[in-house]
């Protein structure tokens, strides 16, 4: 289970496909998108074809403001995967964007001992996988 291929895959990016490669080309430029159903009109993240709240197939994608609140979070201190291995610890997290959906994620550039619940967030980037940092308010 440890050879050679097994530590050269990566698990902390998903393979993009047809539908999601704009979601993955404007990370890689700085931007979050997201979707948003014109039938309901609330957003959602992860990116789907349809809405999960109503089922329409209008759901097109929109530019997220980045900004977002600290639902709920875990300090992991142990994991063999690469490249979470070299990261730890480090901060998983659930955040809440501005636009309403909610989004797995990891907290960075914040000490365990300062995270709270409903902190002010931002998006930051790290090799094109969208990150959180507190906003310092």
């Amino acid at each position: 289970m440890g050879g050679p291929h097994h530590d050269a895959q990566r698990h902390d990016v998903p393979e993009a496909d047809a539908f999601t490669r704009p979601y993955w080309a404007a990370a890689a430029e700085g931007r979050l998108l997201i979707r948003r159903c014109a039938a309901c009109g609330r957003a959602h993240h992860y990116p789907r074809e349809f809405c999960p709240h109503c089922w329409s197939e209008e759901v097109t994608w929109e530019e997220a403001s980045g900004r977002a609140t600290l639902y709920t979070w875990s300090a992991v201190h142990r994991n063999d995967l690469p490249p979470f291995r070299a990261r730890v610890p480090y901060l998983a997290a659930v955040v809440d964007l501005a636009e309403g959906p909610r989004m797995m994620t990891e907290l960075v550039d914040c000490p365990e001992r300062a995270v709270r619940a409903g902190m002010p967030l931002r998006v930051a980037f790290r090799d094109g996988v969208p990150v959180f940092t507190p906003t310092g308010r």
